[in-house]
Parts: C-alpha cells; sequence; structure tokens
C-alpha cells in the first residue's frame, strides 16, 4: 500500500519523515505526561500540549517547523 493512498494525498519522503518526527514527539509527550506524579496536572498538560500542536499545525517553512519540533523536544527534557 503507498503511503499516498494511505494518507489521501502524495507526500515525499521528506515530508513523510517530517510526519513522522512530530508524531514521535507526540508520543513522547504524551507518554511523559501520564507519568507526572500529580493527576490533576495531567488534563491541564495535556490540553497545554493539544494547543501547542494546533496553533502549530498550520506552518509551512521548513524552518519554522524545524525549530518548532526542536523547542517541543527540549520542552519534553524540561519535563
Amino acid at each position: 500500500m503507498a503511503i499516498s493512498h494511505v494518507l489521501g494525498a502524495t507526500l515525499s519522503l521528506k515530508q513523510f519523515l517530517r510526519r513522522q518526527q512530530i508524531l514521535l514527539l507526540c508520543r513522547r509527550i504524551l507518554q511523559a505526561i501520564w507519568q507526572a506524579p500529580n493527576v490533576c496536572d495531567h488534563k491541564y498538560l495535556k490540553n497545554w500540549a493539544r494547543e501547542e500542536f494546533k496553533r502549530n499545525k498550520s506552518a509551512t517553512e521548513e524552518d519554522t517547523i524545524q525549530m518548532t519540533i526542536t523547542q517541543g523536544n527540549i520542552q519534553l527534557k524540561e519535563f
């Protein structure tokens, strides 16, 4: 099954790899949230992460996307 068939659009290899990188970051952030000791923080942090991803989803410039991913990884380490 081709990548374009699964996603409904044709993606370049670079776009596909970038998408995978973003999905991995999202998964790692969610896993870190659920490891937070305070259950009350889970909902707050989950909403924060969701809003950050929504806010940045329209980015199209390569430099902006890479900078956003780097910032997300830094924030994950600070977690």
